[in-house]
């Protein structure tokens, strides 16, 4: 499935991958690896609240502070939250990453293998095979509460919103 008039980066139209999951809609499965090569699924967060970071790479600098962002904010969530980044980019530039990085507080995810997330989540970039920026916030019980897709790829998601979110359903 093929969607177009979404998302753009600097100005250019692009399309996107997959479904156009709703607030209400059940969150789907996906594989994706962390940074030992290890396989990690959604079901492993099973009963927890789940934000997902999406990010086209961590190399660029919009995408560094939005990982940054999240880990900080992640400092405050209660224990029943797990922030996930998910992007295209190789586990081992993930790991580099977050090392100078210091995010600790995120589980940072690579997509690149089979592009498992961004197919079910429609957010996969057609024309450059990397993933449009956007927040997910899945309820206890995987249920999709917030989705946001960044209209201009380049441009900062709606941190706030997200944070404000988690927080309510935590209190």
């Amino acid at each position: 499935m093929e969607r177009k008039g979404i998302v753009t980066i600097h100005g250019n139209s692009l399309t996107l991958i997959g479904p156009e999951l709703k607030v209400g809609d059940k969150a789907p499965e996906f594989t994706v690896l962390d940074s030992d090569l290890k396989e990690v699924k959604l079901q492993e967060f099973k009963g927890k609240i789940k934000v997902i970071s999406v990010t086209p790479s961590l190399d660029t600098p919009i995408c560094d502070l939005q990982a940054r962002r999240f880990n900080q904010e992640a400092s405050g969530f209660a224990e029943n939250v797990a922030v996930l980044n998910i992007s295209m980019d190789l586990p081992f530039a993930i790991a580099r990453f977050c090392n100078a990085a210091g995010i600790d507080k995120v589980k940072t995810l690579s997509d690149h293998r089979d592009a498992s997330f961004g197919n079910a989540y429609g957010v996969l970039i057609k024309e450059l095979r990397l993933l449009a920026r956007a927040v997910f916030v899945i309820d206890k019980d995987d249920i999709i509460r917030l989705k946001e897709i960044v209209p201009e790829v380049t441009n900062h998601p709606d941190y706030d919103s997200a944070v404000k979110l988690i927080k309510k359903m935590t209190a």
